[in-house]
């Protein structure tokens, strides 16, 4: 939810012309940060549990 906010607010800023007044420096203030929630939330969503899964996994199969 947090992170479609965050999108949701930044793609404007990506789809303003160039010409006008501050687009140029509010689109090098905004790819980062387009790029970081992306990647933030994929690591959140797939790759955190994955590696939970395959570190605890271990101890919770022997404990059963």
């Amino acid at each position: 939810m947090t992170a479609c906010a965050i999108l949701f607010g930044l793609l404007p800023i990506m789809w303003s012309p160039i010409a006008q007044t501050g687009a140029d420096v509010m689109k090098r203030i905004a790819t980062p940060m387009i790029g970081g929630v992306v990647t933030s939330t994929l690591l959140e969503l797939l790759i955190y549990p994955i590696i939970f899964f395959m570190w605890r996994g271990q101890k919770l199969g022997d404990a059963s």
